[in-house]
Order: C-alpha cells, then sequence, then structure tokens
C-alpha cells in the first residue's frame, strides 16, 4: 500500500486530536474512494454526451440567470 503525506490547517489539526478515538487515515481512504467512484460515474456519463464545453458554459450561465432572478425578488 501506498503512503500519503497530507498538510492540513492548524486548527483542523486541533479538532481531529479531540476526536483521537477515530483512525483519521482509514476518513481519508474512505473520502479518496468515494471522490474515485464520483469521478469513475461522472467519466461513464460524460462519456455518452454530446454537449460542448461551449454548450455546457451556455447552459450554467442560464442556471444561474435563473437563479439569481428568484433571490433578486
Amino acid at each position: 500500500m501506498a503512503n500519503m503525506t497530507l498538510a492540513i490547517p492548524e486548527k483542523l489539526h486541533k479538532e481531529m486530536m479531540a476526536h483521537s478515538e477515530l483512525k483519521w487515515s482509514d476518513v481519508a481512504r474512505q473520502a479518496f474512494e468515494k471522490k474515485i467512484r464520483e469521478l469513475h460515474w461522472m467519466e461513464k456519463l460524460l462519456s455518452k454526451s454530446t454537449l460542448t464545453e461551449s454548450d455546457a458554459e451556455e447552459i450554467g450561465h442560464k442556471i444561474k440567470h435563473e437563479i439569481r432572478k428568484r433571490f433578486v425578488k
């Protein structure tokens, strides 16, 4: 198994040490595994897509515009 070194903010480290009953390496490993599963799912989904990057940007702008209209009222 490979090893990885992470830098975390001091405040986060103090919070983690307050819960030393947890195996933080297991927590990190589970988070990495979850993210990899999400990326695989996204890659599979996008491999079937016919949208171009500019299409996606245009849709994103339209969505943001509609959301903004809701909050301006």
